[in-house]
């Protein structure tokens, strides 16, 4: 549950990649415009923690990519209809600055009239999938509307990453996300599109034991780290993550909108005694086979 007293940590930071980790794809990458960011914010402020990065979506991918991050998967939502074309649209101007660095996320409201030619023209602009967040947008994932949307990346071979998990829930978001959000629900989704690569950030968080469970009987589905490998949370909250299929969990730091230094969870997953197979796997060439990047498979781990 989100609260205005979480903590907020001034933790050191590293100015390159924590040591054992040769390359980084950091798949959970938050970007806005500078108004919509100011609202996130202000929102992050009230409700939950305080957030560590605050800058322009340009100086915050130059942060990452600076500090030896390889590539950055962008993620965005639109919290309206009639909105999603213009942050499609400045998402793709991104893209540009930061090409071959950096992929960028559509959006699109589920329901929103012309949902379908909205995401389209988006995969035409060159971004390589669709971010939705049922705690934000409010929709239901078994419904005609997410199925639309499904159809239209499976049909394009983009993947799609939902904020599908039940938490961190708030009672300042206009919907229930238990009520929306069950790991049953992602298992119907999955069964509709059998082709559609499809990720729950956060591992599942809080059915962590049903996102495992559904990792070994849907190949389709696939997870990413975000906040849930640090010790931000209660140690409960934090999983094994060798119960998961670790050629499907990607990392992804939550960044810019964590309370804590950048690179806290690429330190932990560092000393978290996994093989040097493992640790590859979950901090880049999961993420590139995911997300359909041409990278180098050569690359030293």
């Amino acid at each position: 549950m989100l609260s205005p007293d979480l903590p907020y940590y001034n933790d050191s930071e590293g100015d390159c990649l924590p040591s054992g980790i040769s390359c980084a794809i950091d798949a959970h990458v938050h970007v806005f415009p500078d108004s919509t960011f100011h609202a996130v914010r202000n929102w992050f402020d009230a409700h939950a923690w305080q957030i560590r990065y605050r800058d322009t979506s340009e100086n915050l991918i130059r942060f990452l990519l600076d500090r030896g991050v390889a590539h950055v998967i962008a993620l965005q939502y639109a919290h309206k209809p009639g909105i999603a074309r213009e942050l499609n649209a400045y998402m793709a101007g991104l893209c540009r600055m930061f090409e071959g660095r950096m992929t960028g996320m559509a959006t699109v409201f589920p329901g929103e009239t012309g949902a379908a030619d909205i995401l389209t023209r988006a995969f035409d602009q060159g971004l390589g999938g669709v971010k939705l967040h049922v705690h934000v947008q409010c929709f239901d994932l078994d419904s005609p509307d997410m199925d639309e949307i499904c159809a239209v990346c499976s049909d394009h071979g983009k993947p799609m990453v939902v904020h599908a998990g039940r938490e961190p829930k708030s009672d300042h978001y206009r919907c229930d996300p238990h009520e929306l959000c069950r790991a049953g629900k992602v298992a119907s989704v999955l069964t509709r599109f059998p082709d559609l690569k499809f990720c729950v950030p956060h591992l599942g968080f809080d059915e962590v034991s049903e996102y495992s469970f559904l990792m070994a009987t849907h190949e389709n589905l696939w997870l990413d780290t975000a906040m849930v490998l640090t010790d931000y949370f209660p140690a409960s909250a934090r999983p094994d993550l060798r119960s998961f299929p670790l050629d499907r969990v990607m990392y992804g730091s939550d960044f810019p909108n964590i309370p804590y230094a950048w690179d806290r969870e690429l330190k932990w997953l560092a000393g978290a005694g996994l093989s040097s197979w493992e640790l590859a796997q979950v901090t880049w060439k999961n993420a590139a086979r995911f997300f359909n990047l041409d990278f180098d498979d050569s690359l030293s781990y």
